[in-house]
């Protein structure tokens, strides 16, 4: 990537005269774990150890579907160096579980629901040994057929008691009878991605003497994850401790309960510590995925192209188990738009339950699928009315004030018009040279293309939206607690930093808040109170609203003293660089002056504004607040072969206000490319339910060498009055609109309609007529 990537430039660029702030909010601190990081002292999961340490070993079902008609664990349980076997009937509290909705079993004991469901764990003195043994348990299957269609699940045998429909949402908006002069249709289908999760997906599990058990896990929501396996284990929440070790890096859950279970019950079994580390090809059968979706589109505008009426069929596969697709399909539903007004909207919205692997979340769920069909359906629209597809949105674009077509009213900063010009007025790259050097810029690379005269630019646009936080009534509440003694501050908040930064952004707000500059963030367990799952940009929101209420109750107290003896209000000193100085320069004294050896600190919550469901019609005030993105792409596409090379994508995003600079341009590049592996590479394929190819040979993720220049144009800055700090998250809204931009840019260099993502080869192949 370009060093313009890492270049931030905001709405309102500061003048260079002034100089960045050394610390605090709006300065480029580096990351908090960068050190341990690069040092190798990063504490992993998979590097722990503990003494008299077993190991564990899944057995995985190698059928999507069928009958379990017996379970013989005697040859395994025999094996030397085999310590214990554990199957459905040891599982002493509920056996069945999940995130949402609470149907996924532990083990599975009747049927198998799809390839890679837990069967069996083993613990033994090596990990070989417990492999061997899992390899021994020996399963007699009546096999069935599986539902892979989710088409055919409405009409097919219940997979479930509760039946294959998890969540039907009805939207109705408007006047169903309104027709426009121009009407346009599309069939779209968006593949499964896999969250990929660099580093492996391990964890221990440590007895305890009262009979409980510590987990120690990558974890993105320990209470969560605390809380499901003590209703597995059969015991109180306070005998079971979840530790987080170092997350590195997700962008979706972490940990899944087919790890983390079979690893507590087999320390409770064996009194023993047991470790597993999951191979590659475990973990894509353990962990959910991304929905794949299939969309059903129909746009009516008039002459002038202004949007009348949308309509519009939405179907979820969430595979064998609920997990979160209702909220996935709430997002897919209420954005099912895009940012654009439109009077009259009629969404259906279906998730439903199939044989394939479990889907869950995956930044930007359900708001990524809309994205790729209904961006499309406006470069259709553009075509069929002979205008500029950067002009037909500008004339649709949202703003704040607007509604949404579930009624809420968009009250935060929505300058999606902004953006959108912001990169449509930005410069396009030069066109690549036709000479030898510059063979690798074709699609295809260096002996990989063909044809020069054969490769086609095209430029296309994508609008994107997202959520933050939980929706539809979801408690969304973080407590933090700030400790000054000795000019050193300590925050301890249960919020994992997972990548997103929140180690970094709690260390500002108190160096913001208290002029401190030490400051030590504690490593997160389940002690602590609650702070919530990583995701949709709460721990920005929530977490640090908690560690800056906290801050400055802090800031009260060490203030208040000198206050009073100088006869004026604590509003009218300020801390600057470690010193609090008066509005009239009578006071000025240091921060560690003024603390004296006090022990200062303080506790705070903070809770958003409360939401609520959808009803029955698909109207409600579900959603705490929204962030917007606009993307430009230019792609150069080999017509003969259909090989795609994304040139450059330009972003324009609203952030609210700019916290740390450098981590917030590393969050954007990083979404905008895990969207560019959705648009061109990233599909698990599963014929007939099983996963084809479960390694990182057979998915194919886009690598340094795939990344085009990332040129983030502009970043608006319209604090969201509602929001601590007036931020907005970042990294999902660029994952969601990215592969719709790279898809339009295929078609406008193709003249092909593109409506499937992952694009295929022959998607993007023109033949000659």
């Amino acid at each position: 990537m370009s060093n313009e990537a890492a270049t931030v430039q905001t709405a309102e660029a500061a003048p260079e005269e002034e100089a960045v702030p050394r610390r605090g909010l709006g300065a480029s601190l580096p990351a908090a774990d960068a050190r341990a990081k690069t040092e190798g002292t990063f504490p992993y999961a998979a590097d722990l150890w503990a003494e008299g340490l077993l190991w564990a070993a899944v057995l995985r079902s190698p059928h999507p579907h069928a009958r379990i008609k017996s379970i013989d664990t005697t040859h395994a349980r025999e094996m030397p160096g085999v310590r214990a076997v554990v199957t459905h009937e040891d599982v002493p509290g509920a056996s069945v579980l999940g995130r949402g909705t609470a149907d996924r079993p532990v083990f599975a004991s009747e049927v198998v629901s799809h390839h890679g469901e837990p069967l069996a764990a083993v613990a033994a003195d090596h990990p070989d040994t417990a492999r061997m043994a899992a390899a021994a348990v020996i399963v007699e299957y009546e096999v069935l057929d599986p539902v892979t269609d989710p088409e055919q699940a409405f009409e097919a045998e219940p997979l479930h008691p509760d039946g294959n429909l998890i969540r039907h949402i009805p939207l109705r908006h408007g006047d169903a009878d309104a027709v426009g002069e121009v009407v346009v249709e599309g069939l779209y289908r968006i593949g499964r991605q896999d969250p990929a999760p660099i580093g492996a997906e391990a964890g221990l599990a440590v007895p305890r003497p009262d009979g409980g058990v510590e987990l120690y896990l990558a974890s993105t929501d320990p209470h969560g994850d605390r809380d499901t396996a003590a209703a597995a284990f059969g015991l109180q929440q306070d005998q079971v401790k979840i530790v987080v070790t170092g997350v590195p890096g997700a962008t979706a859950d972490r940990e899944d309960q087919s790890f983390q279970l079979p690893l507590g019950l087999l320390a409770l079994k064996t009194g023993c510590p047991v470790k597993l580390a999951a191979t590659r090809e475990e973990s894509f059968l353990g962990h959910t995925h991304r929905h794949p979706t299939l969309l059903r589109y129909r746009h009516h505008a008039d002459a002038e192209g202004k949007l009348v009426k949308v309509e519009a069929q939405i179907l979820l596969d969430a595979g064998a188990y609920a997990g979160t697709s209702s909220d996935a399909l709430a997002a897919a539903v209420a954005f099912a738009c895009g940012p654009y007004v439109v009077p009259n909207a009629f969404i259906e919205g279906w998730a439903v339950r199939t044989n394939n692997p479990p889907s869950g979340h995956v930044r930007g769920e359900g708001a990524m699928q809309v994205c790729a069909a209904y961006e499309a359906q406006m470069d259709k629209l553009a075509k069929k009315l002979g205008l500029d597809p950067a002009e037909v949105r500008l004339r649709n674009v949202m703003a704040t004030g607007d509604v949404l077509p579930t009624g809420q009213t968009v009250t935060c900063p929505a300058p999606v018009a902004e953006l959108l010009e912001a990169v449509r007025d930005f410069p396009l790259p030069p066109l690549p040279k036709d000479t030898p050097e510059d063979e690798w810029l074709l699609p295809g690379g260096p002996e990989g293309a063909g044809e020069p005269g054969a490769v086609r630019r095209g430029v296309g646009y994508g609008l994107g939206m997202v959520h933050m936080l939980g929706a539809e009534g979801a408690d969304e509440v973080s407590t933090a607690t700030v400790r000054v003694q000795n000019g050193v501050a300590t925050v301890l908040c249960a919020a994992v930093e997972t990548g997103q930064g929140f180690s970094t952004l709690a260390r500002q707000i108190v160096q913001e808040t208290l002029g401190v500059d030490e400051v030590h963030v504690v490593p997160v367990d389940t002690d602590q109170p609650p702070a919530g799952a990583g995701c949709r940009g709460r721990h920005t929101w929530v977490s640090g609203g908690a560690v800056e209420r906290a801050a400055k109750m802090v800031r009260t107290q060490l203030l208040q003293p000198l206050a009073h003896k100088f006869g004026m209000s604590t509003e009218l000193l300020q801390i600057t660089d470690g010193k609090i100085t008066s509005y009239d320069g009578v006071l000025s004294t240091t921060v560690t002056e003024a603390m004296d050896g006090k022990e200062l600190w303080a506790t705070a919550q903070c809770r958003p504004h409360p939401t609520e469901p959808l009803d029955d019609a698909g109207q409600g005030d579900a959603f705490v607040g929204i962030s917007f993105c606009a993307i430009r792409a230019v792609v150069d596409v080999d017509i003969e072969l259909g090989s795609v090379r994304v040139v450059e994508l330009a972003v324009a995003q609203d952030v609210g206000r700019v916290l740390n600079p450098a981590q917030l341009a590393a969050r954007i590049e990083a979404g905008v490319t895990q969207g560019l592996g959705a648009a061109l590479t990233e599909n698990l394929r599963t014929p007939r339910g099983l996963i084809r190819h479960p390694d990182l040979t057979g998915y194919a993720l886009p690598t340094a060498l795939d990344a085009p220049d990332i040129r983030i144009v502009k970043l608006v800055e319209e604090r969201d009055v509602v929001a601590p700090f007036g931020a907005k998250a970042v990294s999902a809204v660029p994952v969601v609109t990215s592969p719709a931009a790279i898809a339009s840019a295929v078609r406008a260099a193709t003249g092909r309609p593109v409506n499937r993502l992952p694009i295929r080869p022959q998607a993007a192949v023109v033949t000659a007529n």
